[in-house]
């Protein structure tokens, strides 16, 4: 008999805690290690604190899933943002249902959780797919019937993947849509997508005046580079020691700062005040 695909069994052994008999245990946080596999790099800091407050008045309402990994050490199957709350308050253990999954049942549950809440950015979620298709061998049908989508969605996204860095960032950010991406990703010119993807950045063009502008042969022509914003990012970055990225028209512009967590805002903030102390 063929074995059901992946999350055909391992999703519904994850999210049926309240039907299952499998017992909540508590497990010091100290054994647990986040998901490598985790395809959401990025943890925003106010939700995570607001997650915070919620547990420190209402206790952790539902448990984390892990998997035991051997040597009393556990791997978080689903969980990953209660589990980070939980340090945040200083806890030292957490309530956790221990899953038998394999490493390839927990990268397709812990994609599959975060598709469900849709907290991935368009990019986080390829590279989730791109891990079952390329670690896992899996091919583009069944990931598509593991996470529920449809073949050309699984397709499309991963297309995604192969558009150049600048526009990758953007379709992060949310400067750029999905639709904008499939778009561009279906060009060859290199040139052109980014000249695309600026024109429509930010909303100047919607995906569809997008489409309309390329079957028109309308293909914008590079935005000449203010060479005093690329030298004064490059020596920004260099005080900060961060990315820096600064946008504008001559007239009005904005300053992009990277940041992760509190504390290395508070030291932006430090570098920024010596600097206007000069």
């Amino acid at each position: 008999m063929a074995r059901k695909s992946g999350l055909g069994m391992g999703l519904n052994a994850l999210f049926d805690d309240n039907r299952s008999h499998e017992a909540i245990t508590s497990i010091r946080l100290s054994m647990i290690e986040p998901n490598k596999t985790q395809p959401r790099k990025n943890f925003d800091d106010e939700k995570l604190k607001s997650l915070a407050d919620s547990i420190s008045r209402n206790g952790l309402l539902q448990p984390i899933a892990v998997r035991d990994t051997g040597g009393g050490s556990y791997k978080i199957i689903a969980g990953e943002r209660r589990y980070r709350a939980c340090k945040m308050l200083g806890l030292t253990e957490i309530p956790a249902v221990v899953k038998p999954f394999d490493e390839k049942q927990t990268a397709e549950a812990t994609l599959i959780e975060n598709l469900l809440r849709e907290d991935l950015n368009p990019i986080e979620e390829a590279a989730g797919l791109a891990e079952l298709v390329e670690k896992y061998k899996l091919s583009q049908e069944e990931t598509a019937k593991a996470t529920g989508k449809s073949r050309s969605a699984v397709a499309n996204s991963l297309r995604l993947l192969t558009l150049p860095d600048e526009i990758k960032e953007s379709l992060e950010d949310g400067s750029l849509s999905v639709g904008h991406g499939k778009i561009l990703a279906g060009l060859e010119d290199k040139e052109a997508m980014l000249s695309l993807a600026e024109a429509a950045k930010d909303g100047k063009l919607t995906v569809r005046q997008l489409e309309a502008a390329l079957k028109r042969g309308e293909t914008p022509s590079p935005p000449v580079k203010n060479t005093y914003y690329i030298e004064t990012a490059l020596s920004l970055r260099e005080i900060l020691g961060r990315k820096v990225k600064i946008t504008g028209n001559g007239k009005r512009g904005k300053i992009t700062l990277d940041f992760s967590g509190e504390d290395d805002l508070k030291a932006i903030a430090h570098a920024l005040e010596k600097i206007k102390k000069g």
